[in-house]
């Protein structure tokens, strides 16, 4: 027998208990792990990193808010930090909960949990949703993966400096400070 399955909308999920961490990926709810220690620290750190580019005037900084990326089925991802540049227009209203604009910067925290699959899936979500740049942070190999687009993408390890390129010029800071 068939099973029906309801999807969710991005107005369900506002709804729901503010401690339940999830996603919805075309409609489904997806529950997850709260994170660990170590993605705790990152978050921590790039957080603090972006706050300096928020004083040079760069834009603002923003953590684990949720964006709405497709509709009908409905996507809502949330990075753990985000970044708007300065002279953005964003919403000013407490509703809706989720933002329907684009973040400049989107930084990931990769869990020991997160598979390969799971973390290319948010890159192109947040790539095809307009994000200009994505950082996703491997604490367990202290490395950072730099990705403009599907076909720019590099790799920096902790004897490398990371900079804001063309969305945040006049940034950078040491990756190795970053995974202190």
């Amino acid at each position: 027998m068939a099973q029906t399955v309801t999807l969710l909308t991005a107005e369900d999920i506002e709804k729901m208990p503010s401690d339940l961490h999830c996603e919805l990926i075309d409609g489904v709810l997806i529950e997850m792990w709260p994170p660990g220690n170590p993605h705790g620290r990152v978050v921590a750190k790039v957080t603090g990193a972006l706050l300096k580019a928020e004083t040079m005037g760069l834009g603002q900084v923003f953590g684990e808010g949720g964006f709405v990326l497709r509709r009908d089925p409905d996507t809502v991802r949330a990075p753990d930090v985000s970044f708007f540049i300065a002279g953005r227009a964003l919403p000013t209203a407490r509703r809706p909960a989720f933002w329907e604009v684009a973040p400049d910067l989107v930084v990931e925290i990769v869990s020991t949990w997160d598979t390969v699959a799971e973390v290319q899936a948010k890159v192109r979500d947040w790539l095809e949703f307009g994000v200009r740049l994505v950082w996703v942070f491997y604490p367990e190999t202290r490395t950072v993966q730099v990705i403009a687009s599907l076909q720019e993408r590099f790799t920096l390890t902790e004897a490398d400096t990371l900079d804001g390129g063309d969305v945040l010029p006049g940034f950078s800071c040491s990756v190795a400070e970053l995974f202190e």
